[in-house]
């Protein structure tokens, strides 16, 4: 079954139901009230009667108007009401329009009346209505009269034929019939107009969700907030923003990806056209001899480029998959830090750079000595690469207060924007493409690998950079004691 007719079919069971109980109440209601009435009219007759029945004669001081005669007279004035009387003596004998000597009603009944109760009755087939009568459904009362003694002198029985009563029942319930019809094919129209409504709003999701499958995550759901389809509209638009920025973020990967390839194979073509070209010459006696040295050393250099271009991708791959394992422990920073400076020293003076080094004695940090090596070098071979005739400073010191070693490596380099910060950790990124022609960094994996060695030492590393100003890289080793109490 299709939702709409669902949301009409659930829409109609409720506002029938409704209005099926309002009707069944209002129509007892109104029947109750029509016998209400009908028995307080009777009884207004028998009271009526009463009074004028039960009058004291002056002289002998009997009743003297409870006759066959009175009854008759009143019985011609109702008769077009459809009223008709029935007179008891206080024994329960039937006085008028017959006279019996057997009691006409049963014990129980009698007894409520020597009690004084009023009996109101609309099953016209009980046993206490008068015999006469029985013949026709009629609703009735019976009253007991009551002299100013409080002595039963007489019981009086007023009954209308039912058929007046159920005439004025059934105009109201044909009046209900009609209005719960009207009713019902108006609940119709609505329940279609308000299930088109909500089945629109799902057929713009089911729609969006299609642009969605086919690749466009650009769609947007209008939504007011006001109930739960609004708030599904608003998670799925959250969704295709996300799926959005997610297949941005691959193609971007993917570009990157690409720009890697082609720089890794151009990077590889170069040395390995040389090697191929230098040993083609050797095999065929091409190079003289004064040369074969110089030849062999260059053969070498170009291999060493190779082999660092392959094992920085193996070493990015195991450090993000965790299979490089830290062997952490705690060591004075000064020397392996001058170890550094020394190796990089032939590379800041090629670039006409200098390189300062601020560290203490006793400086220690929590760290895996080969890693930290590692990380140290790279941003400091970074640093150098960027800085043409300018400083870079490493300046290194403990932190009691953070329980943590700090290291911060500046230049005053060419620096960078914004755009190329937020970027600059992730994989195969370059922030100046140039560098695929300088000597060193040509992976774009460097800072890749410092940033996963860091979250794996627990560390902290963020960076500051402005264009044309110079970078500042800031590493946080924390103290084993940080660290034990983060892993418990």
């Amino acid at each position: 079954m299709k939702l709409i007719y669902q949301y009409m079919l659930g829409f109609l069971v409720v506002v029938v139901t409704c209005l099926s109980l309002i009707a069944i109440a209002i129509y007892h209601y109104s029947e109750n009230m029509a016998y209400q009435q009908t028995w307080t009219q009777l009884e207004g007759y028998s009271d009526n009667l009463q009074s004028m029945a039960l009058r004291v004669d002056p002289q002998t001081g009997n009743i003297k108007n409870i006759t066959p005669e009175t009854f008759a007279s009143v019985q011609e004035v109702l008769a077009n009401e459809k009223v008709t009387f029935a007179m008891f003596d206080k024994h329960g004998h039937e006085s008028y329009p017959s006279v019996t000597t057997e009691p006409s009603f049963d014990r129980r009944t009698w007894k409520l009346l020597q009690a004084g109760t009023v009996i109101r009755e609309r099953n016209s087939h009980r046993n206490h209505q008068a015999p006469l009568f029985r013949k026709h459904p009629m609703t009735y009362i019976i009253k007991p009269w009551f002299d100013k003694d409080n002595n039963l002198v007489a019981i009086l029985w007023v009954g209308a034929e039912v058929s007046a009563v159920e005439t004025n029942i059934n105009s109201i319930k044909n009046n209900l019939i009609l209005a719960f019809l009207v009713s019902t094919i108006l609940a119709v129209i609505m329940s279609w107009f308000l299930a088109s409504w909500q089945v629109k709003r799902i057929d713009r999701l089911r729609q969006a969700t299609k642009q969605v499958a086919a690749g466009d995550f650009a769609v947007q759901i209008a939504q007011n907030g006001r109930d739960e389809i609004d708030d599904l509209a608003s998670d799925f638009n959250e969704m295709a923003h996300s799926l959005q920025q997610s297949n941005e973020e691959i193609e971007r990967q993917e570009q990157r990806r690409k720009e890697f390839m082609a720089d890794a194979a151009h990077e590889m073509r170069t040395p390995l056209t040389t090697i191929n070209g230098l040993l083609e010459g050797l095999a065929y006696d091409a190079i003289p001899k004064e040369s074969r040295a110089k030849s062999i050393t260059l053969m070498r250099n170009e291999t060493k480029r190779l082999i660092r271009l392959v094992n920085e991708n193996l070493d990015y791959e195991k450090i993000r998959t965790n299979q490089i394992p830290l062997k952490q422990r705690i060591f004075e920073i000064k020397a392996p830090l001058e170890n550094i400076v020394s190796q990089l020293t032939k590379k800041t003076m090629v670039a006409h750079d200098k390189l300062r080094l601020q560290v203490g004695e006793d400086t220690k940090v929590y760290a895996d000595y080969d890693r930290f090596i590692q990380i140290i070098f790279n941003i400091t071979q970074n640093a150098i690469q960027f800085t043409k005739n300018g400083t870079i400073t490493i300046i290194a010191k403990h932190d009691p207060a953070l329980a943590a070693t700090t290291i911060k490596i500046s230049d005053n380099g060419i620096g960078m924007g914004p755009d190329q910060v937020k970027n600059i950790w992730e994989r195969y990124y370059k922030a100046d493409p140039s560098r695929k022609k300088t000597k060193y960094g040509e992976s774009g994996l460097g800072l890749a690998i410092v940033h996963q060695l860091m979250q794996q030492h627990q560390g902290k590393i963020s960076v500051q950079s402005k264009l044309d100003v110079g970078t500042t890289f800031t590493l946080i080793f924390y103290d084993r004691e940080i660290i034990e109490q983060n892993k418990n």
